[in-house]
């Protein structure tokens, strides 16, 4: 089992930032990867960014350049560095792991940005 809990969302203001963590605890070992997903009001839950174990990234087009996902050197916690929010970027944040062909996810947080 893994366990992921989320911390760091909040309300902001447009155009300003916010930094999410994910910690992982349990057992992580072997875990794929790690991705932050977004579900809005009545929307799809979208996939915003993604960090392989090997340290590759890759974004979602309507957050490149804004937003970097990083994690440390354990392993342990994954991070979302969101800048230039915007109203749109308004969700439910979820961070999601992989590990051995089984899906995880956390309870999720909130974040809200304010025109």
């Amino acid at each position: 089992q893994v366990q992921l809990v989320e911390s760091g969302g909040g309300l902001v203001q447009a155009g300003g930032s916010l930094r999410l963590s994910c910690a992982a605890s349990g057992r992580i070992n072997s875990i794929n990867g790690m991705d932050w997903y977004r579900q809005a009001p009545g929307k799809r839950r979208e996939l915003v960014a993604s960090i392989t174990s090997g340290g590759r990234t890759t974004y979602v087009d309507s957050v490149k350049g804004r937003f970097t996902i990083s994690r440390d050197n354990a392993g342990n916690t994954v991070y979302l560095q969101m800048t230039s929010l915007k109203p749109e970027d308004t969700a439910v944040y979820y961070c999601h792991a992989l590990r051995f062909a089984v899906d995880y996810w956390g309870q999720g947080t909130q974040v809200t940005v304010s025109s």
